[in-house]
């Protein structure tokens, strides 16, 4: 896990002292293994991970039976996968979500007995298996078409995803001892969450902040028609199957929870909880609205394409034939490859944009756009970066939950923001929402706060009461806390307590007995599915593919 589910896995562990944590993790990249170990608190015993980016043979020889029982509940799984795709939401009760489920879970009971299921997933019968379902009558025409180089690609992909099935977390030295599993993501992070459940009845909550679905639509828009059909078909399944089996799932905001109601997520079973952030660290700037430049316009985040900072830079150009004393201050680190081409695209953008000032360096002051970092000499903090300028700014195409508008919220400022992701949702009417890609309603709306300094100053004190009253860690912290006790409240005792001659003792363990104080010996141990160097609550595994180190 990385970025700021890390930060919140971190803090909620930390604040949550009156419970037993173990951490399951999901590793992603051996670099990711490679970092190191951060401090853990008390409260958190056990850390196992598992790596995501790689999978020996284990070695396992199947005799004629386990091949038998691999070759029906693949077959199963990849006819499901190529089932006529329905119209409109998933629906979990549909046959081939029973399909999916049942072949889903032949497997890992097949893991279980054989010792794992890894040099099965990589071999051919299991690509002869996905060819038949893919030349099945009624499969989708996009499967209909795939050839061997997709076949291949798509059994890797599945084999990959697959790989929690064959861990050996499931039993009464790991998963199957505890009292809750909390998955801290979607999709594939959550299979040891519902393996869990279905070796040992552990009640399974489900957190997502970015819905593990979108992503994968998102994600790899190059790859061939058949290889994005099926494998939609696949993380659509498996995201019904993670809502259905969820005793709750908690979305971190309105945008996310729209998503898993159309994934099959049960209205009833959703609780919408916010991220938690640090307000501390803003809390000199909200206090004292404490302004450095009035005139000026301030952009705080990652550079990458989906910021549309180009939006920004033509809308910056109308509002300076507005206000010519205007500034611009872009404040952020580039994202990787991609987003130091992006950032070297705006700066020569920029440069074109207002040619009589492009001579100078690009700091503020100098030209009426400077690309800056967090960290340097007149930007320490991500605090100074909000206290530079009266209006902060964000022009993104692409959001989810808008980190960098609550912290400006935090500070106090007035806010010009697109709508997208959860944005309206965060701003509440404390801000003004324009159009996304829309650089002449950016502008106008920059230029309306700029001339108006009561009403800047209205709109960032209510932002900020608004920021500190949803988005803090203490909110977080509560809110979960309150839903741990919940679950494990209305779960079934599974272990049974027996007297001094060997007999059972009805109700050794009611649910009370989870509560910390001095009438109980222990607290809830709660698994939550982890990240890297961060953990989550006493864990079940990582977020998608990603580590505890």
């Amino acid at each position: 896990m990385s970025g700021d589910a890390r930060l919140w896995c971190d803090r909620l562990v930390r604040g949550l002292a009156q419970h037993e944590f173990d951490l399951y993790a999901l590793s992603r990249s051996e670099r990711q293994e490679d970092e190191g170990w951060i401090p853990l608190p008390p409260q958190v015993g056990r850390v196992r991970t598992a790596p995501m980016w790689s999978a020996d043979d284990d070695g396992v020889v199947h005799g004629r039976r386990a091949r038998r029982r691999f070759a029906e509940h693949y077959g199963e799984l990849a006819a499901a996968l190529c089932a006529p795709a329905s119209e409109g939401r998933t629906d979990p009760s549909a046959p081939e979500a029973d399909r999916f489920s049942n072949a889903l879970y032949g497997l890992a009971d097949l893991a279980h007995d054989e010792g794992g299921l890894v040099a099965a997933l990589r071999s051919e019968t299991a690509v002869s298996i996905l060819e038949r379902a893919c030349r099945a009558p009624g499969a989708p025409r996009p499967a209909r078409e795939a050839r061997v180089p997709e076949l291949l690609a798509v059994a890797a992909h599945l084999e990959h995803a697959l790989r929690p099935l064959s861990l050996d977390w499931y039993g009464d030295d790991g998963l199957g001892s505890v009292d809750l599993c909390h998955a801290t993501a979607g999709g594939v992070a959550a299979l040891p969450g519902l393996l869990a459940r279905h070796f040992a009845g552990v009640p399974l909550l489900v957190t997502e902040y970015g819905v593990r679905l979108r992503a994968h639509y998102l994600d790899a828009p190059e790859a061939p028609p058949p290889v994005r059909s099926l494998l939609a078909a696949f993380h659509g399944r498996l995201a019904a199957e993670t809502y259905g089996r969820a005793a709750l799932v908690t979305p971190g905001n309105g945008h996310a929870r729209r998503w898993q109601e159309r994934c099959g997520a049960d209205r009833a079973k959703l609780r919408t909880v916010y991220p938690g952030m640090d307000a501390s660290r803003f809390a000199d700037v909200g206090e004292t609205a404490a302004c450095a430049d009035p005139g000026a316009l301030v952009w705080v985040g990652r550079v990458e394409p989906a910021k549309d900072l180009v939006s920004l830079l033509h809308a910056f150009a109308e509002v300076r034939k507005e206000e010519p004393a205007t500034r611009l201050r872009i404040v952020g680190a580039p994202a990787g490859p991609e987003g130091a081409a992006y950032l070297a695209h705006c700066r020569s953008l920029a440069a074109q944009l207002f040619p009589d000032e492009a001579d100078g360096p690009h700091r503020a002051g100098d030209n009426p756009v400077s690309f800056e970092e967090i960290g340097g000499p007149e930007i320490p903090s991500p605090a100074d970066a909000y206290a530079c300028g009266a209006v902060t700014v964000l022009s993104s195409v692409v959001e989810g939950f808008p980190v960098g508008l609550v912290e400006a919220m935090f500070c106090g400022r007035a806010t010009v923001s697109t709508d997208v992701g959860a944005v309206v949702e965060v701003i509440g009417g404390t801000g003004l929402v324009v159009p996304p890609r829309n650089p002449r309603a950016l502008a106008e709306a920059c230029v309306a706060l700029l001339r108006d300094p009561e009403r800047r100053e209205r709109l960032g004190a209510a932002a900020r009461a608004r920021a500190l009253e949803l988005f803090t860690v203490e909110q977080n912290i509560a809110a979960f806390h309150g839903i741990y006790l919940e679950i494990v409240a209305r779960t079934p005792v599974r272990r049974v307590v027996l007297d001094g001659s060997g007999e059972p003792l009805p109700f050794a363990m009611p649910a009370e007995a989870h509560i910390p104080g001095r009438w109980t010996e222990r607290p809830a141990r709660v698994t939550a599915r982890g990240g890297p160097a961060h953990p989550p609550v006493r864990a079940t595994a990582a977020p998608e593919p990603e580590g505890a180190r």
